[in-house]
């Protein structure tokens, strides 16, 4: 037997190596293969390791770390849609196993009533040992993995409850209703607290340490703090766990490098730890101690199988759901670990168990594991075959418009992580390369280092969530000829960039730079000034402006705040006139976009200024803005950055020119971007009589109806 610690921790990790590269061969899911491996390596196998206290610990992380996870990844959206379905299937997957398992441990058992009882709620609990599956998969947000994934919580406390129950009977003799009613009290408080305190406390935490390693410590202990609490107020830590992670939710986005550190740590350390600690608790031996300790286990494994089959087939038929959703309902909640080794040590302590239901107990997590692990295996294929064909069919033009190439200008290392998870978020699932790109017109070592420093730091974020960047170090007349060059050479479609500091009073908002590039270019150019993280940002509020939906890069900056909205989880408001909010659903509702989004209708482009009173810190502001002769553009808008300068200076803003094809609005030769103002070219004439008319009818419309703006309630 191994007993130092270098030793026992390298026959670990090569069987968290090992095991998944022979049975991907054999096509078996690799959950089942760490648990065999630590059946074999147990002291009830070769005895190789010991389950010491390092197994116990990174055991308990493990499946604390797991239900973390699920909680961490679930769709916040989609688990508002289908709460009520959750709930429904909750309740079926437990009342039917505590039910059925009640009965038939009575009658094949022989079991006492309160120990038939206790025992069938080992049948009604379940854990999501095979969400990993799913996970690899990409199906988090399918709506079966939703609903079962919400049905758990309903599982966890009701076994919970009803051990608290037995335990209370075995101990006074009578059942007291006020034992039920103070594990609910400190059930309510605990949520409570931990739904208002931890959101806050996240939030200020995030906003004064951007430190990627630290914030990964702090989620952890969050999660640790709220098992830890849970146990506190006689409940489970798992259920804290999976708690602590929904409520965090919104604050880790699924493409951001503290989400993809969380992933990876429990995918390659803890979670195998878990299972193999599983399969080191299996006794192979007691199979050959007679026959009752076999009918026993067979008993309950074929219970509880049946009793989770059926209550997936009961919700299946409630809602008329496929039977790939049925299939994926039933194998998910069909493993029993972390509540049925609970409950059955607390029985066996007490002396409602004996040492027969203890070993069948054992081999039902052994049997019920592997059905699940390899089941979920097969219906995540089915299911990711169907989304895809499904995805192919109804948005496949889309996709193939999706593919675009984007450009980060980066001037100093400082800017490069949060133009980066930007332009990222904003990117989604869309094809292309992303750039990021130092131009210096100094060919200085100093600058020569910043560039390089810069571009590093650069690769470094994108890489933390598997994003290939490409580093461009540009040598170049100046900023905006680099950038334009770059654009053409590269066929850039979108460029992501920071807004410039202001220097001096009379530095106009956006800056030459900016002002020469957006006149050079008719690409999609989104200008950023966050003073918060991305990721703490609580609402997106969208301006848009009159006929924006005529413009050809509508869909564009569309689907990016989408994607945006959908990564950050929160909601958002877009500000908008009546037709422009008709093609703006269009588009969301196209590209399946599932997020919350609302709608205030505006009258005049000058409501948009009573919106500084109604942004807070934490929002994300976002005016979509326009290129002189293009078809949205007005007079209005020219003041547009004197207005952001006065009202808007303290809030984190987001300024997107739509991308613009055929002839440029405003051509100039390459020679004219290195001047310090650019004049544009004269507009078509039709468009300037455009223009004019709108210009007329919005005096018109004011004289008429006063100077008065309806007050937009976000």
């Amino acid at each position: 037997m191994l007993t130092a610690p270098v030793p026992i921790f390298l026959a670990v990790l090569l069987i968290i190596l090992i095991a998944p590269i022979l049975l991907n061969k054999l096509k078996i899911p690799h959950i089942v293969g760490l648990i065999a491996a630590g059946v074999v390596v147990g002291p009830y196998g070769l005895n190789l390791l010991a389950r010491d206290m390092s197994f116990e610990v990174f055991g308990q992380v493990g499946i604390l770390y797991l239900m973390f996870l699920a909680g961490v990844e679930i769709d916040m959206y989609h688990l508002r849609k289908n709460l009520r379905k959750g709930v429904v299937f909750g309740l079926y997957t437990f009342l039917i196993p505590l039910a059925l398992g009640a009965v038939a441990a009575g009658v094949l058992l022989g079991l006492e009533p309160l120990t038939a009882v206790l025992m069938a709620s080992m049948f009604a609990a379940h854990t999501l040992i095979a969400y990993p599956i799913v996970s690899r998969f990409g199906l988090t947000r399918q709506p079966a993995v939703v609903i079962a994934i919400a049905g758990t919580i309903f599982t966890v406390l009701g076994s919970l409850i009803v051990l608290a129950a037995v335990v209370g009977v075995c101990r006074t003799g009578e059942f007291r209703i006020s034992a039920i009613l103070r594990l609910l009290g400190s059930l309510v408080v605990y949520c409570v607290a931990l739904t208002y305190l931890y959101p806050r406390i996240t939030r200020w935490f995030f906003k004064h340490w951007n430190d990627n390693i630290l914030q990964y410590i702090y989620v952890i202990a969050m999660m640790f703090i709220a098992a830890q609490l849970a146990l506190w107020a006689g409940i489970e830590g798992v259920f804290g766990a999976f708690f602590a992670g929904i409520v965090l939710n919104r604050y880790i986005p699924a493409k951001s490098p503290l989400m993809s550190r969380i992933e990876f740590v429990g995918n390659a350390l803890f979670i195998p730890y878990f299972l193999i600690g599983v399969g080191m608790l299996i006794n192979i031996g007691v199979v050959l101690r007679g026959w009752s300790t076999l009918y026993a286990a067979g008993v309950m494994t074929a219970v509880a199988m049946a009793c989770k089959w059926l209550a997936a087939f009961a919700t299946q038929r409630t809602y008329r759901m496929r039977n790939v959703d049925r299939s994926m309902l039933y194998q998910l909640s069909n493993a029993h670990t972390a509540v049925a080794l609970a409950v059955v040590t607390i029985g066996y302590g007490m002396g409602l168990f004996d040492e027969v239901i203890l070993n069948g107990t054992v081999i039902m997590i052994l049997i019920t594991c592997t059905v699940s692990s390899m089941g979920t295996a097969r219906a995540a294929s089915r299911m990711k075959i169907l989304a895809l064909s499904d995805d192919a069919v109804a948005t496949g033009q889309a996709k193939r418009r999706h593919r675009q190439n984007v450009l980060i200008p980066i001037a100093n290392p400082m800017t490069a992580p949060e133009l980066v998870d930007l332009a990222l978020l904003m990117r989604g699932t869309a094809e292309g390369e992303v750039y990021g790109l130092h131009v210096r017109n100094d060919n200085s070592a100093s600058s020569r280092a910043v560039g390089r420093n810069s571009l590093d730091i650069a690769e470094q974020v994108a890489s933390s969530v598997d994003v290939r960047l490409v580093p461009l170090d540009r040598y170049d007349l100046n900023f905006v000829t680099g950038v334009i060059n770059t654009i053409e050479e590269r066929d850039i479609d979108r460029v992501i960039i920071g807004l410039h500091r202001r220097l001096n009073v009379i530095d106009s908002f956006f800056g030459d730079k900016l002002t020469n590039l957006l006149r050079a270019t008719n690409k999609m150019v989104v200008i950023t000034r966050c003073f918060i993280p991305i990721n703490t940002m609580t609402r997106i509020v969208v301006a848009v402006p009159q006929s924006a939906q005529y413009e050809t890069g509508f869909s564009e900056w569309v689907t990016a705040l989408g994607n945006l909205t959908a990564q950050l989880g929160c909601r958002m408001i877009v500000c908008c006139y009546e037709s422009t909010r008709k093609a703006f659903q269009a588009v969301i509702h196209s590209r399946r976009f599932d997020i919350r989004c609302e709608y205030r209708l505006i009258e005049q482009w000058d409501d948009f200024i009573l919106l500084a009173n109604k942004i807070m810190d934490d929002d994300l502001f976002v005016v979509i803005n326009a290129r002189r002769a293009s078809v949205s553009h007005t007079g209005d808008l020219d003041t547009l950055p004197t207005f952001l300068q006065r009202y808007f200076a303290q809030n984190n803003l987001i300024v997107i020119y739509p991308e613009q094809f055929g002839e440029q609005a405003d051509e100039i030769a390459m020679t004219d971007t290195m001047a310090a103002d650019v004049v544009s070219a004269p507009s078509p004439l039709w468009l300037r009589g455009v223009a004019l008319w709108r210009r007329v009818a919005g005096i018109y419309r004011r004289l008429t109806h006063g100077s008065r703006s309806r007050r937009l309630d976000l």
